[in-house]
């Protein structure tokens, strides 16, 4: 039995550049050639083979596999020289053929054009590296996320001159993001439960769900807002962890382009607005940097915002940022399964308008398959890497899977932005009620948050947990 997918733009498998917005797609039962011919497993693949040779590369030493990275410049550092350097340009050719061969490769078992999708592919990663490079610049990158100068960028270019027809075939945004987010499992450890206990737990795991459902109440029956897929989007980015939680709950939901840009947009603005402030907030009330960093890590929604804006408050501050989000990212893959299993079954419709009662097979065939590949890569990670090989060896594993994940993810956002009108955005904004269910989103975050955190590390309750006595 068959059901019906509406908005198959961002369906799996489906490229944009090849299938109009509002086609009908009938999707086919699972077939055994789809692990080498459909997207969502391609990505596991590609992420696969990364992982795999970065592992080999770092366990053994015996050749160098990072890719390439652009070093912070503009505060008394000329941005030309580390262009003078052989070794960046290096690192740079390794990056453009890996990720070249990866991607294409995948696109020729899709069953599309290699010849059209090369030189496109050439001229969207020389856009990326204009991404790194301006991303780097000393101030940019303390305040602002790569992500927003990839769909500024993009959307520069598809609002001035246009996106040229032969360029198209390599903008495929879902496509980059899966293989980054298989490539990212791998970074999120289960050991960082342990460092923090059920302190972490109780705060990111228990206060993020109920902040989605509120949103998505808030959203639905309050502002009734239509675009359900831009609601969830929303909430899951405002409730995790910004940009991250954002692509994977996109992907699930079948978001479109302009409700991934809007969600993050809107996250990106909001996350440099806490980032500055929430810390001169917490200092000013006497919060203390045990229970400030605890809310900084459960309400900002960057990582690197977290990190910067935990390092204001002070050492340990940071160390309980950063472990409460690490822990809340954990979340990520539990939340899109969830959210591709409830969309599936609950919000889409069939043509006649009635909602589709799907078998598990079903459900099945339309699961994100990249979450499989996510939660492959953190369990592989966490409960055979982690105790073969050391904390020290996994995380210098990830410091070069690191690199990768956000070169893919900064063509993906690229894309995003290469495919998306500022008059599209201008119409997503629906008399401001995106901006509205976040921001009382967001309050009802910190306030949550902040009980979680009283209850759990003033000490007047429970013992404080021995990681930050």
């Amino acid at each position: 039995m068959s059901t019906v997918v509406k908005n198959a733009s961002l369906a799996n498998d489906i490229p944009k550049t090849y299938a109009p917005a509002d086609d009908i797609v009938t999707v086919e039962k699972s077939k055994l050639s789809d692990l080498w011919k459909k997207e969502d497993w391609l990505t596991i693949w590609i992420g696969a083979i990364l992982i795999i040779v970065s592992s080999i590369a770092v366990l053994t030493g015996a050749f160098d596999f990072s890719a390439a990275k652009f070093s912070t410049w503009g505060n008394g550092t000329s941005p030309l020289e580390q262009l003078a350097t052989g070794e960046f340009w290096v690192k740079l050719l390794r990056t453009f053929l890996v990720t070249g061969v990866l991607f294409t490769a995948g696109v020729k078992l899709k069953g599309q054009k290699v010849k059209e999708y090369i030189p496109a592919y050439v001229t969207l990663f020389v856009l990326a590296v204009i991404v790194r490079f301006i991303s780097a610049e000393f101030t940019l990158n303390r305040y602002l996320e790569w992500a927003f100068w990839a769909l500024i960028v993009g959307l520069v270019v598809s609002n001035t001159v246009g996106v040229p027809k032969w360029l198209k075939p390599a903008v495929q945004t879902e496509y980059y993001i899966k293989a980054g987010l298989v490539i990212m499992g791998f970074s999120v450890l289960f050991s960082n439960i342990i460092n923090f206990g059920l302190y972490g737990l109780g705060i990111a795991w228990i206060v993020t769900p109920i902040v989605i459902i509120f949103m998505w109440f808030f959203g639905t029956r309050v502002l009734k807002i239509e675009n359900k897929s831009l609601v969830i989007t929303l909430a899951t980015a405002t409730s995790v962890c910004g940009t991250s939680a954002a692509i994977a709950v996109g992907a699930s939901s079948k978001a479109k382009k302009t409700d991934l840009s809007l969600a993050v947009s809107i996250s990106i603005i909001f996350t440099v607005l806490m980032m500055v402030f929430e810390p001169v907030i917490i200092k000013a009330v006497g919060l203390g940097e045990v229970m400030g960093g605890a809310l900084i890590g459960g309400t900002v929604d960057s990582t690197g915002a977290v990190t910067v804006a935990g390092t204001a408050l002070g050492e340990t501050a940071q160390t309980v940022a950063v472990l409460v989000k690490s822990i809340q990212n954990i979340l990520i893959g539990f939340i899109a399964f969830a959210v591709a299993i409830f969309f599936t079954a609950r919000v889409e419709k069939n043509t006649d308008g009635v909602k589709s009662k799907p078998t598990a097979a079903e459900i099945w065939y339309r699961l994100p398959k990249f979450i499989i590949g996510f939660f492959a890569a953190s369990l592989i990670a966490s409960f055979i890497f982690l105790p073969a090989v050391g904390a020290d060896s996994v995380s210098a594993i990830n410091k070069v899977l690191d690199q990768y994940k956000n070169w893919a993810f900064v063509l993906a956002f690229t894309s995003i932005g290469l495919d998306t009108n500022f008059r599209e955005l201008k119409d997503q904004y629906q008399g401001g009620k995106p901006l509205v269910l976040y921001i009382v989103g967001q309050l009802f975050n910190i306030v949550l948050t902040f009980a979680a955190v009283y209850l759990l590390l003033s000490g007047k309750f429970f013992p404080l947990p021995t990681l930050v006595q």
